[in-house]
């Protein structure tokens, strides 16, 4: 019976600290000791993080990293480990080392640089040409990166076809939107059953700017069924034993293998341009079955169940703001609490992220602000039981009305005079967060940055911004599921109000954009389904709500280029994803 006992190490590196991503996976080496196993891979760039992005055109960043991974081939002899690193040849290269007995047995080089969405590998990293298979303990392992194994005619083909690999260790670094777990999940289980092996697929976890990855590790068996699956938005370690004999036994009654085998005669290069390599690793000591006998018996994996929409998005923006703060050195958080229901939703995700103590609130009442907003906040605080300051703004704003009297030659008020109370809230904000060193986190959602419909300098001053790919629709949902389990957290009556800025009197949002039932659908239609007038009107909508929000997308650019990040949640969300020129004459209108 041949066995192999396969360590997943799911972790948490942070880009560019090399020697603290290094120690990480000592630690993760020692933990895979510890279970006995054969063999310990790490996500893609797990050494220096990813995505690297332009530390990739520093010489120095290389180089620390190529010593990071000198410092780890003594490390673990007698563990097979694959770790994800940048390769220098002769250009650079998204890479994985194999190293075992104290050396390096090969090194693979992704060879499918992804330069669609988020993604920019093209930019930096050279293609490789080799597809290596690693004879190890009598196992054939194909070894990839992430985005190889999207193709069906990838690397892992010709492993496990031309190389007859039976297990594939992918190395991924995987960034999350919604309903990405069941695309990604339903591909991995075809190209296991597809091919007859076992797949064995390390995703990274944590988050990286905008980026949140979530980890959910997988374990699939050759007939394309999940066999381990790892926490999700938490580090992990999977720990499985993988039956090689089953690989053997499936591809008996595969009759679609035999004839691809047939069609692909030795001498015939490959239909992809594709090189197979072979490496073998020489043990360092026997290995005899009795020893792998005497092994502690192995505590699986438990096949975990996957979340739902809301719990994953809930996970992936604590995740994605407990990241974003830590790793950039930040404590504590401040939020402009509104009495709205965004205002809320920021706080009640800082406060799961960061814990309650870390988390400040500010409200800036002016002479719009109801009494029903000051009581909202009040309750919002006592529930999430965080610390409020109230900056009445009422005399600033007059002052300021005062000062440019003149230069506003009496003409009448309007969104100018709006703009400036959230401005002055602004000003109150970043004061705080200069004198305190919190970080201000923004409350704007993507219906509102989709339209502009928030204050440059104003309320989108700050740091981070929390909802910035959360449609306003998905924002009650969230708040809806958030109460479900937390025993009504966002007070009832936040809920149940009608959106307002109270920078007039009696304001609502919807007297200046349509019902978010109808902006959102047509705003993800424009935005991420790249849809024009004709076709998002043939879809019921009217056309002159559709010509009006269209024109507030393409007008906001420049506003949008000017906010602060926020997690990305959805298919295409305003940052990496979204790359429209402000200066643009273009109107599908």
């Amino acid at each position: 019976m041949r066995r192999l006992r396969l360590g997943l190490a799911q972790m948490n590196p942070t880009v560019g600290d090399i020697s603290g991503n290094l120690a990480h996976i000592k630690d993760m080496i020692g933990h895979a000791r510890s279970e006995q196993a054969d063999l310990v891979a790490f996500p893609e760039l797990a050494l220096t993080g990813y995505p690297p992005e332009d530390l990739l055109l520093k010489p120095t960043f290389i180089d620390r990293n190529l010593k990071a991974l000198e410092e780890l081939v003594s490390f673990a002899p007698d563990l097979l480990v694959l770790v994800g690193f940048v390769d220098r040849q002769d250009d650079i290269y998204n890479a994985a080392a194999v190293l075992y007995g104290g050396k390096i047995i090969g090194i693979y080089r992704k060879q499918y640089l992804p330069n669609y969405g988020v993604f920019d590998e093209n930019r930096y990293f050279q293609e490789g040409t080799e597809s290596p298979v690693l004879e190890f303990r009598s196992v054939r392992i194909g070894i990839n990166i992430c985005e190889d194994i999207w193709y069906p005619k990838g690397p892992l083909y010709t492993q496990t076809l031309v190389g007859d690999a039976e297990c594939i260790v992918n190395l991924s670094a995987s960034p999350f939107h919604a309903g990405k777990r069941e695309v990604r999940e339903g591909m991995l289980k075809t190209r296991a059953a597809d091919n007859a092996c076992y797949i064995a697929y390390i995703n990274m976890v944590g988050g990286q700017d905008e980026l949140v990855f979530d980890g959910q590790s997988l374990v699939i068996g050759p007939e394309g069924e999940i066999e381990s699956r790892g926490k999700a938005f938490q580090e992990d370690f999977l720990i499985t034993e993988l039956d090689l004999d089953q690989v053997f036994r499936v591809r008996l009654h595969d009759p679609r293998r035999r004839k691809d085998k047939l069609s692909q005669s030795a001498d015939r290069p490959l239909w992809n341009g594709d090189k197979l390599v072979t490496w073998t690793v020489e043990e360092t000591s026997p290995v005899s079955p009795a020893a792998s006998r005497d092994r502690k018996t192995l505590r699986k994996s438990p096949l975990l169940h996957p979340r739902g929409k809301m719990e994953e998005i809930h996970e992936a923006l604590v995740l994605g703001v407990r990241d974003y703060v830590r790793k950039n050195q930040f404590q504590e958080v401040l939020i402009g609490l509104s009495g709205g229901i965004d205002s809320a939703l920021v706080a009640a995700i800082a406060t799961d992220a960061l814990g309650p103590e870390q988390v400040h609130g500010l409200f800036m009442p002016s002479m719009y602000t109801s009494q029903e907003s000051y009581e909202n906040v009040l309750k919002l605080s006592g529930n999430l039981r965080i610390p409020v300051e109230t900056v009445p703004i009422g005399a600033t704003f007059e002052h300021f009305l005062q000062i440019l009297s003149p230069l506003f030659q009496e003409r009448g008020r309007d969104t100018t005079e709006e703009n400036l109370q959230s401005r002055i809230r602004g000003i109150m904000m970043m004061a705080l967060s200069n004198k305190f060193h919190w970080l201000v986190l923004t409350t704007g959602n993507k219906s509102e940055m989709s339209v502009g419909y928030q204050t440059l300098y104003g309320d989108m001053a700050g740091g981070f911004a929390v909802l910035k790919d959360l449609p306003k629709t998905l924002v009650y949902d969230l708040a809806d599921y958030l109460n479900e389990h937390r025993h009504g957290m966002i007070p009832d009556r936040i809920i149940e109000k009608a959106p307002t800025a109270e920078l007039r009197p009696n304001q609502k949002d919807a007297d200046s954009l349509p019902p978010y039932e109808i902006l959102d659908p047509i705003m993800e239609a424009y935005v991420e389904d790249d849809k024009g007038f004709d076709e998002i009107v043939g879809n019921g909508f009217d056309p002159r709500t559709v010509s009006k929000v269209l024109r507030l997308i393409d007008q906001s650019e420049y506003k949008r280029r000017q906010s602060p990040p926020g997690i990305k949640l959805t298919m295409r969300a305003f940052g990496k994803d979204w790359r429209v020129p402000i200066t643009n004459r273009f109107k599908d209108i």
